[in-house]
């Protein structure tokens, strides 16, 4: 499981040209956060998305989406160190889930 933060804006490199040229794009910081997960064995991706920021509640929701999707299945779900991954609201309820 992992997080991806998607800016609605372009982000222009150095590039080589005759004239100095204009992107137009949106302004402001919108985004697109998706928090994924892969399965290894079946290959199916499973995610969540929103507009705003993944925190706790974000993870929480997807522990109880997989839960649903692979009910009477073992769980074991790999993440990296983000704190909102491994606080305790989020341990609590994957200790609920049978998730580990």
């Amino acid at each position: 499981m992992d997080g991806a933060h998607f800016v609605h804006s372009s982000f222009q490199g150095y590039l080589w040209c005759f004239e100095r040229c204009f992107v137009r794009s949106p302004s402001g910081r919108k985004r697109l956060n998706v928090l994924g997960v892969y399965n290894a064995v079946t290959g199916k991706l499973t995610y969540v998305k929103n507009e705003s920021y993944i925190n706790a509640d974000t993870v929480c929701t997807m522990l109880q989406k997989l839960a649903k999707e692979y009910s009477g299945q073992r769980i074991t779900i790999v993440l990296d160190n983000a704190r909102y991954q491994h606080c305790k609201k989020v341990e609590e309820l994957a200790k609920e889930l049978k998730i580990k």
